[in-house]
Parts: structure tokens; C-alpha cells; sequence
């Protein structure tokens, strides 16, 4: 049987995916929201973000103290590749996303506060004035790192399913 992750790195993995399933479907639908309930939903989507980046930057810092089990010596060297490049590019952008929605949010002049204060009642502090040029660069550039993160996620789950399902090698079996 292959190694597995300790408790900790499969607490913070768990935790991530409960947070992204929070986030990631709010944040396209906040514009099809009417008016008058859309503060709610930033305040969810812009939480869970938040929450994210600090869970993010902590489970890196157990990565790099505790590192991953190796991956069993039957699995091809493409694959671990493959792995293990997925891997980087998913702590990238579970750092770099929340970053960047922080930056939009503060660009378009509705930093963490108030009615979108973090978990709705911590004010974050408010670093720049309204810059609309600014946050519609940063909204961009949000939107675009959250596609990427849809795909790395597809890659990340299309991995799983091919080796529970098909090489049936028990890689799966370390994260639960």
C-alpha cells in the first residue's frame, strides 16, 4: 500500500475542498443576482476567498516543513510529472486567486468592510482608493487565474478517478 498523507496535510487538503466548493460556484453567479441581495453573496464568495488564502499560505508551510509521501514506485515517471506539476500550479492559484479578488474588491471600492466585512463582522483594511481601470484589469485577471483553477481541479479529480478507477493502485487511499 502506498504511504500516506499525515493528519494534518489531509485536514488542510478537505478543508480546501469544502472552502473552493463554497467559492467557486458563488463568484459567477454574484451577477445574476438582484441588487438588493448581492452583498450577501460577495460576503460568502469574498470569505471563503479569504479563508482560503490563509489556509493556502498555512498548508504550505506544513508542505514544505512535512513533504508528501512518495508516490509508489509503480507509477510511471509522466505521471509523476504530471502530479506533481498539477500540484504546484493548485497551490499557485489557491494563493494567487484570493489575492487578486482582494486587489478587484479594493479596486472597485468595496474592500472587506461592512457589509462584506470578512466573515461579517472583521473589517480588513482598506489599502487603496477606487481605481476602475485597475479593477476591471484585476477582475480580469480573477476571472481568468478561476477558470485555470477549474481546470487544474478537472485535472486534479481526472487523476484520482484514473488511478482508483482504472490503475486501481490505491493512490486515492493516502488523502482519505
Amino acid at each position: 500500500m502506498a504511504a500516506s498523507y499525515d493528519r494534518v496535510s489531509k485536514w488542510f487538503h478537505w478543508v480546501t475542498v469544502g472552502l473552493i466548493a463554497v467559492a467557486l460556484p458563488v463568484g459567477p453567479v454574484i451577477k445574476h443576482i438582484k441588487d438588493s441581495d448581492k452583498m450577501a453573496f460577495y460576503a460568502i464568495h469574498e470569505s471563503a476567498g479569504v479563508t482560503i488564502l490563509v489556509v493556502a499560505l498555512a498548508r504550505l508551510a506544513w508542505r514544505l516543513a512535512h513533504p508528501a509521501p512518495p508516490l509508489p514506485e509503480h507509477v510511471p515517471k509522466p505521471l509523476r510529472l504530471a502530479a506533481g506539476t498539477v500540484h504546484r500550479l493548485l497551490y499557485l492559484v489557491l494563493i494567487l486567486q484570493p489575492v487578486l479578488g482582494f486587489l478587484t474588491t479594493n479596486a472597485f471600492g468595496f474592500p472587506l468592510r461592512g457589509e462584506t466585512a470578512y466573515l461579517g463582522f472583521i473589517n480588513l483594511p482598506k489599502f487603496m482608493e477606487v481605481n476602475l481601470p485597475l479593477a476591471e484589469s484585476l477582475k480580469a485577471a480573477h476571472q481568468a487565474v478561476g477558470w485555470s483553477l477549474i481546470v487544474l481541479l478537472v485535472l486534479h479529480v481526472g487523476g484520482v478517478i484514473f488511478h482508483q478507477g482504472i490503475r486501481r493502485d490505491g493512490t486515492l487511499l493516502r488523502m482519505v
